[in-house]
């Protein structure tokens, strides 16, 4: 009797030794995979799901350790990466941490916020739809995180409020003599120049100009803000910008009214926001594109229309 309970000890103890290796040993999985844990789920549909992703090959071992763990009504919802070749072991320790995995959506610098709206509601992994288009330049330009069951809604207030957070603090800490009434104006300097340039180390020389405009009681004759106007902040203009759009009466036309527009044409990144709170030193007052995808800046009307020439013969050359 002795002898056989010795046996059975022994198969018991090569079993338990296996059946440990398996569950610590690399895994089927050939290449990266995600897999949706829902809410509520038990172990037996944690297992399942996780089986049917080939992220793990023996279901029921899978259960087993998660009830002998104490885990099986612990299994936090969401969706998880795991890696090529992870182990049953590393998989619900993670599922049992909830290290979900985030994704990353980047809203690009100077869309209109009828653009980015539409960029979140065409995003297939986030919930719910944006119906109330938000005020133009209320959005701060930059990537965000999100997680699988986050709304449409919940990534526009987080850029919203990064916005709230990033004018307080250029505007706290403005350059004093830029002739600002208020953040809100900040915001409308910082949307014309990021439709202006796409050249970050020109923002500050492009910031001067409009700044010495206003300085001088100048019209600011910039053409981002006739084309917002002539497109009402829906879409793009599809077209080069004609001499006769100059004259369209709208408070949006800078070629004719004075001042700033009434609000932002565009939603400004933190670099052009930065700008327009801390313009560079210049005696700029006009600048034009000079065909390589760079501006030149002159002081003179005189120089002005030398740089246009050269710009137009640049032009006709490609």
């Amino acid at each position: 009797m002795k002898k056989v309970l010795f046996f059975l000890f022994v198969a018991l103890l090569f079993v338990l030794v296996a059946v440990k290796r398996c569950y610590e040993m690399a895994g089927p999985l050939s290449q990266e995979a995600f897999v949706i844990i829902p809410r509520g789920a038990n172990s037996r549909i944690v297992a399942q799901k996780l089986f049917e992703s080939g992220v793990i090959s023996r279901p029921m071992l899978f259960r087993l350790a998660a009830r002998f763990k104490g885990l099986d009504k612990r299994l936090k919802a969401g969706e998880y990466q795991f890696a090529p070749h992870v182990s049953m072991a590393q998989v619900l320790n993670q599922i049992n941490e909830g290290d979900i995995y985030y994704r990353k959506m980047t809203l690009p610098e100077g869309l209109m916020s009828s653009q980015i709206v539409e960029l979140l509601n065409e995003n297939p992994m986030l919930t719910g739809e944006i119906v109330e288009l938000p005020d133009e330049g209320s959005i701060l330009p930059e990537t965000y995180t999100y997680k699988f069951g986050d709304s449409k809604q919940d990534v526009l207030i987080d850029a919203q409020n990064s916005l709230d957070k990033v004018l307080a603090f250029e505007w706290k800490n403005r350059n004093p003599d830029v002739p600002l009434k208020s953040p809100e104006e900040l915001l409308i300097l910082a949307s014309i120049i990021e439709k202006e340039t796409g050249v970050p180390e020109e923002r500050g020389l492009v910031s001067s100009v409009f700044v010495n405009r206003l300085r001088k009681g100048m019209k600011l004759q910039t053409d981002p803000t006739v084309i917002y106007a002539l497109t009402q902040g829906k879409e793009e203009l599809g077209r080069s910008l004609r001499r006769k759009d100059l004259s369209i009466d709208s408070p949006y036309n800078t070629y004719k009214y004075f001042g700033l527009p009434p609000t932002p044409i565009c939603n400004p990144g933190k670099e052009s926001i930065h700008a327009a709170a801390h313009p560079e030193e210049s005696d700029f007052l006009f600048f034009v594109a000079d065909g390589n995808g760079g501006h030149n800046f002159s002081t003179t009307l005189k120089e002005h229309n030398k740089n246009v020439k050269n710009w137009v013969k640049t032009l006709s050359k490609k």
